[in-house]
């Protein structure tokens, strides 16, 4: 395969701005039958119209221009996995070309364009299917309407035909089968085409839009077993839509929306416009079966592929290279809707910025490391990472956390309103964020093409003459100039404890950079990258990190560094415990001991944080930070820990483990999944590993 370059980039001379296709399935072979209206790119430079159509899926039995039928290696040629029809023949105005090719689905194991899934016909187009249906030029920037798309079957064994849009009509055919046609007015790449044929049953509901009033019609499809999994994909839906409605004032642009769960499934979901497909994964769930990991990662999920009908379809992106744009903006989105519906934006700030340190930051830091926009690729498929995705989520963050919620809205506002319906860049994003704040964010744009993990060190001192704390930040990075990277930080007063400076963004624009902070009447320990405002390294210079550490997990304001200073205190403690040094000339395990117990006190209905607070950090974690890891020695070291933590407070997790037991017995026996019950089952399993960790005499194992 040739190697392709993001600056290799040139328009189509000619795009398709229309499309109507006929489906005729049919055991052993699938005969498509498309018409695509063919205009000239006046953006382009004049060349031969290229389709895409891989040789291996396809048969073409005729193509026709205009009514008349093309002569091949006259009129056009074929060769690999091309069709290419030149200039002269399809002149400088709009013209029909009709093809009509088999393809057999029955065989297609890529699960990629039009396959079988045990009785079930579906699509998967991204990123490269649709070439496997049809010849087309098959890149995200062809935005076509597809004015119709018939699909006919055997109604007996696929009584559902569903696709893309609104439906137009359906109705019964000679021989046992029937026919729908469906038709989409927003134009949209053909990565997005999407159609199924199965026997399936669903839920049905429905939502009016607000504020324009419009009543769409919601299903959910599922093999006929499953059908009593899906209320609660169904409830996620609801949701979202309400969600984008109140957030960006986004509401959905179709009569129907629909979503269908197929078991064999490459991807988690696609979110074609208006049917969504999904693994079945992320959407059945029932209380017998399903953890509250599955119910809150179907909500995320189900919301993500939903976001996207902005974020994605409406506006999509111009070449794969920007994948980052339209996955990381919507990832973003998903973030903030699961943060709302759990009612802590801390508790999600902490799962997801595991994940990140856990996976991304290792792919940051090996041989596939890349920036969340690659320079070049050969496989398009090798390029669906944690790093365009989560941290070009993370990118998307900072643009907020730069120009606030208000800021970030209106730069959404802008994008929508010079973008929709086309297919635009990372920089038409940026352009929109800058223009609409009147901020320069040249320097910004770094994180685009940057790879690996930066390093923000900083170091403090406090004047007592002049009353002013002097905070220094540094960073390092793979760029060849300093990137513009947005650190959180608040004050707390040394003694108190007591907040003296809120939140603050401070913007990091130079290898090194000393903020002023006067007028405060005693010395003060910085809480520094609050909310993770970059996805950074860092990393402190403190004569007594861990007396810092032990203090801010007590008394930050701050969710999210609570959670993280408390981390920092547990991976000390089983660093230590790793070089096998003497525990007992150190003061980390008191430090430990004390937030731990303190954690455990805690009373509060935000149980998922106080969970949260309570684990150990993952192996996976403590390995980003060691040079050579030894897996079997860490893994002691840190069930070594967890074993010390259980023993000393063996009786007082015990008791907030039957606490938890009655409060959970006395709220009835219906299974709930709102915040409240999801935290108390979360903490309740944590304290449960805890007491299991005790297991050495026969009367501890029985205790456990």
């Amino acid at each position: 395969m040739l190697e392709t370059f993001r600056n290799d980039y040139k328009p189509l001379p000619y795009k398709v701005s229309n499309v109507s296709m006929n489906f005729d399935i049919r055991d052993g072979a699938t005969i498509v039958e498309s018409e695509l209206t063919v205009v000239p790119n006046d953006a382009a430079e004049v060349g031969d119209m290229i389709l895409d159509g891989e040789a291996e899926a396809l048969t073409l039995l005729s193509i026709q221009l205009n009514g008349r039928d093309l002569v091949e290696g006259i009129d056009y040629k074929v060769e690999g996995d091309t069709l290419t029809i030149p200039s002269k023949v399809l002149g400088d105005t709009s013209c029909k070309l009709v093809t009509k090719v088999e393809i057999e689905p029955e065989t297609n194991t890529q699960l990629s364009g039009l396959y079988k899934s045990g009785t079930m016909y579906c699509t998967q187009c991204e990123a490269m299917g649709f070439r496997r249906i049809t010849f087309y030029p098959d890149r995200p920037d062809n935005m076509a309407i597809f004015d119709s798309v018939r699909i006919e079957a055997n109604e007996s064994l696929y009584p559902v035909l569903l696709s893309n849009g609104n439906k137009l009509s359906k109705g019964s055919v000679e021989g046992g089968r029937h026919y729908a046609t469906w038709t989409d007015p927003h134009p949209k790449p053909s990565y997005l085409f999407c159609m199924v044929a199965g026997n399936l049953g669903s839920v049905k509901s429905s939502y009016t839009t607000r504020p324009s009033g419009r009543k769409v019609h919601l299903e959910v499809f599922s093999e006929p077993d499953n059908v009593n999994k899906l209320d609660h994909a169904m409830e996620s839906l609801k949701k979202s839509m309400k969600w984008d409605e109140d957030t960006f004032g986004l509401e959905y642009d179709l009569d129907i929306y629909n979503i269908v769960a197929v078991n064999d499934f490459n991807m988690g979901a696609m979110e074609n416009k208006g049917l969504n497909v999904f693994n079945t994964a992320y959407v059945l769930a029932d209380p017998k079966s399903a953890s509250d990991t599955d119910y809150e990662g179907i909500e995320s999920v189900i919301g993500h592929e939903y976001f996207h009908n902005w974020t994605g379809n409406r506006v999509t992106c111009r070449d794969w290279f920007q994948l980052t744009l339209k996955e990381g903006l919507t990832v973003y989105r998903d973030q903030e809707f699961s943060g709302d519906m759990m009612n802590s934006h801390a508790v999600k700030r902490i799962e997801d910025v595991r994940v990140l340190r856990a996976r991304q930051f290792a792919e940051d830091a090996g041989p596939m490391s890349h920036p969340i926009r690659p320079e070049s690729y050969i496989s398009m498929d090798n390029f669906y990472t944690v790093t365009v995705y989560e941290k070009g989520a993370e990118v998307i963050r900072m643009y907020r956390t730069l120009l606030g919620k208000d800021g970030f809205r209106k730069g959404m506002d802008l994008y929508f309103e010079r973008h929709d319906g086309n297919a635009v860049t990372c920089d038409d994003f940026l352009s929109a964020m800058s223009d609409a704040n009147e901020v320069d964010l040249t320097q910004f744009g770094l994180w685009y093409s940057t790879n690996g993990t930066p390093t923000v060190k900083y170091e403090s001192k406090y004047d007592d003459e002049t009353k002013t704390f002097y905070l220094t930040l540094s960073q390092e990075s793979n760029s060849d100039e300093p990137m513009h990277i947005p650190v959180a930080i608040g004050l707390l007063d040394k003694v108190s404890g007591k907040e003296v400076v809120p939140t603050k963004v401070l913007d990091l624009k130079e290898e090194t950079q000393t903020f002023e902070f006067p007028g405060l009447e005693g010395d003060v320990l910085p809480s520094v990258l609050r909310g993770f405002s970059a996805p950074v390294k860092l990393v402190g210079s403190s004569e007594d990190e861990e007396k810092d550490w032990a203090f801010l997990a007590a008394n930050d304001s701050d969710g999210f560094n609570r959670w993280g200073n408390g981390q920092s205190l547990y991976a000390s403690l089983i660093f230590q415990t790793l070089r096998g040094e003497q525990l007992s000339e150190s003061k980390t395990p008191e430090y430990v001991f004390e937030a731990f117990q303190r954690t455990l006190a805690l009373d509060g209905d935000d149980y998922s944080i106080q969970a949260y607070a309570l684990i150990l950090p993952s192996e996976s974690t403590l390995a980003e930070e060691l040079e050579v890891v030894d897996p079997v020695a860490l893994h002691k070291a840190r069930g070594d820990v967890k074993k010390s933590i259980a023993r000393k407070f063996q009786t007082e997790i015990r008791a907030k483990y039957d606490e938890l037991t009655s409060a959970m017995e006395s709220s009835g026996e219906d299974f709930k999944v709102d915040a409240t019950s999801i935290g108390q089952r979360r903490l309740r399993n944590v304290l449960l590993e805890y007491l299991c960790a005790v297991n050495e005499t026969p009367e501890e194992r029985d205790a456990a």
